[in-house]
């Protein structure tokens, strides 16, 4: 048994970095990756062999666990995948574990109805819908939003086990302002999504407080067990407690009053920019005006302009007077167009 879970160890961390084209992977690379992982796994050195990476290469490429990987030598020297969309992970499910799945959905659907699964109750109907799905070849019933080119999601298993076992990060990145990529020393502390986009939330360099970096932005991951781990007295629900998104500025929450038009005042009611919303006024023609507490920040002006002219920015001014100068911009730049 134990060699086994080795051996899937294996084949998903040479599965991992040959998903990463933005690395040339020689034998030893991936046999020093995969002695990494099982070191992480087991908490102890185990010995991975040449030739025991070279099997597990061989065996990967063949049809006996059915993933038939498209790996290929190039210069003589390095492996990649030859389809770069290709992943182990994405290989059709067989007969065998279609009924694992069955059984399985079937054990938790007996346990959603206890407070402490509640929230998984949508996470077991997806899994259902894609059982089924498999097993009759039929569309789904559920449908959701998907992004088939976003970037950044084969970090998250990784990421995950980083956080869960408290190490140290080296994380190549490039933010969408940099020139360049640099590496930064990251204490990992969550994964947050928002908006279909994936981030690692943590300390970075200098202990400059909890920051947040794009998975899709992240170019190479690489561990420090050299380092200690900063504990560091997190707690996601107070941390994002005042925002909308991912980013928390200093300094105390204000209160935002927006005026919403009668069209988008239902959508508005049944879906709250955030949780503190109120409403505070329902006008005669339908129209309403609700109030928030937060910290304003890059994804709530997003989120208001994307309300168009169907939203009005009441309070606080500075919020307001930022959402009007990109409105007249945004007019400008039609005009332009038109002239």
């Amino acid at each position: 048994m134990a060699l086994n879970k080795n051996a899937l160890i294996r084949y998903k961390t040479i599965d991992n970095c040959l998903q990463n084209n933005y690395r040339q992977w020689t034998l030893e690379d991936l046999i020093e990756a995969c002695s990494d992982a099982l070191y992480e796994y087991e908490g102890r050195d185990v010995n991975v062999s040449k030739r025991t990476v070279q099997l597990d290469i061989q065996m990967m490429r063949s049809d006996k666990l059915g993933y038939n990987a498209p790996i290929v030598v190039y210069d003589k020297k390095f492996y990649r995948y030859e389809d770069e969309d290709y992943s182990i992970t994405d290989i059709p499910l067989n007969e065998n574990d279609m009924n694992v799945l069955t059984e399985t959905v079937e054990m938790l659907k007996q346990f959603k109805d206890f407070s402490l699964f509640s929230e998984l109750g949508g996470i077991i109907q997806r899994l259902e819908d894609k059982v089924y799905t498999e097993k009759t070849h039929r569309s789904s019933i559920i449908h959701l939003d998907k992004n088939e080119n976003l970037k950044g999601l084969h970090w998250l298993d990784e990421l995950y086990q980083a956080i869960q076992k408290k190490i140290v990060l080296k994380v190549e990145y490039k933010s969408f302002k940099a020139t360049e990529s640099n590496v930064i020393t990251f204490h990992p502390y969550l994964l947050k999504e928002f908006n279909n986009r994936w981030f690692l939330i943590g300390m970075g360099n200098g202990n400059r407080g909890v920051v947040n970096l794009a998975l899709d932005r992240i170019i190479a991951l690489d561990y420090d067990l050299a380092l200690t781990y900063i504990e560091h007295d997190f707690d996601a629900d107070d941390f994002y407690k005042d925002v909308v998104g991912v980013t928390v500025s200093r300094g105390r929450p204000s209160v935002v009053k927006l005026w919403i038009d009668s069209h988008n005042a239902p959508y508005v009611l049944t879906k709250p920019i955030h949780h503190s919303q109120r409403l505070v006024k329902e006008h005669e023609d339908g129209s309403i005006e609700v109030t928030f507490l937060v910290k304003p920040n890059f994804e709530l002006e997003r989120m208001l302009l994307g309300f168009g002219e169907s939203v009005e920015v009441l309070k606080p001014e500075n919020l307001r007077n930022r959402i009007a100068v990109k409105l007249e911009n945004a007019v400008n730049k039609y005009k332009k167009e038109s002239s």
